[in-house]
């Protein structure tokens, strides 16, 4: 269903509290041919209302010919900063960019961070973002599991689906996602609610089965059937399974680059407003799923880069895979018990 002008304007005023938007700071809304209009007309209703000195800076899309989807995130080769020297100059100049647009796993986006830009990606559809405004309380609770995990040395994932992955950890840090950016240098996502780390290079071994109902992004789909990945110093060297192992092995082979398989980032959900069963709710190219990517209790795990923690595999292909009913383990203590939080944590009644 969707959601009127006035409310879209009073989430966008939250977050942009919440990010600590002052009167006269520059906002850059950074938009493309995908943008939701909704989206950009209420951002850039809230931000002058706040006082912001608000530009628009609008860029043509790149890779379609080089993506098997319509997905952003299904090709992160270049990104349309690119040798684009001027666009890059505006948003290294603003205090904040709002990305309508999807801008990731680039250099151009870690060099305007680097200077203290803080950058939130809301692509989602209106209703979504309505529905997961970001609180304080998310981010606390974001917060503590993010240390927790930047502590532990080791993770290890089990389930009756026959799951049994361990990760090395302490090579690359923690990242907290709670859906609004309160710190220069920030980037966040809203919608969000997730905590994730990579495995140290190399490491992670074992088994990954996906379940009856886990997902496949961005194919967003839910699988049918079981797939068996099996996991060798860091790469998935083996899918197996019937029709979903044969579809996912498929579009990876596509990308021609052995880096595709190697488990990227792992972590869990912890969304309460996030859920599962939403990716079935939406035509495919409404959403990029992020309900599926931060329902509480899910483990996440991705194939591909590890630049966005600072590791040196840029690859292409990215593809996240959220988990239903893992257990999940930090140097031997449950954080996720068969897909249930560990962590107790009570949101105020509202």
């Amino acid at each position: 269903m969707p959601v009127s002008d006035h409310q879209m304007i009073e989430a966008w005023t939250q977050v942009l509290k919440l990010s600590k938007l002052e009167r006269g700071q520059t906002v850059t809304i950074l938009t493309s041919a995908a943008t939701h209009p909704q989206t950009l007309s209420t951002a850039l209703i809230a931000t002058q209302a706040m006082g912001a000195i608000v530009n628009r800076l609008d860029l043509p899309p790149v890779n379609g010919e080089k993506a098997l989807s319509r997905d952003a995130l299904a090709y992160l080769g270049t990104t349309p900063l690119t040798g684009n020297r001027a666009a890059i100059s505006a948003l290294k100049a603003s205090d904040l960019v709002l990305d309508l647009m999807t801008l990731l796993f680039s250099p151009e986006q870690h060099d305007i961070l680097k200077g203290g830009t803080k950058i939130l990606l809301a692509v989602e559809p209106p209703e979504v973002l309505v529905r997961m405004v970001p609180t304080e309380a998310d981010r606390e609770r974001v917060k503590a599991a993010t240390e927790r995990l930047g502590r532990a040395k080791a993770m290890h994932v089990v389930s009756a689906a026959g799951t049994d992955l361990r990760c090395p950890l302490g090579e690359f840090p923690a990242i907290s996602e709670y859906g609004f950016v309160d710190e220069p240098g920030r980037w966040d996502h809203w919608p969000s609610g997730f905590v994730l780390t990579w495995p140290n290079e190399g490491g992670a071994s074992g088994t990954i089965v996906l379940d009856r109902g886990d997902i496949l992004l961005p194919q967003k789909a839910y699988v049918t059937e079981p797939v068996t990945l099996t996991v060798e110093n860091g790469f998935a060297t083996r899918i197996e399974g019937g029709l979903h192992a044969e579809l996912l092995s498929e579009y990876m082979e596509s990308f021609k680059d052995p880096e595709a398989y190697a488990i990227s980032h792992i972590g869990w959900g912890l969304q309460p407003r996030a859920h599962w069963a939403t990716l079935g709710l939406y035509d495919r190219e409404a959403t990029i799923g992020m309900d599926a990517r931060a329902f509480e209790g899910n483990f996440l795990f991705s194939l591909g880069p590890n630049n966005e923690a600072g590791g040196q595999r840029t690859t292409t292909c990215h593809i996240d895979i959220p988990l239903r009913r893992c257990t999940v383990r930090l140097d031997g203590v449950d954080v996720v018990t068969e897909g249930k939080v560990t962590d107790g944590f009570q949101y105020p009644k509202e």
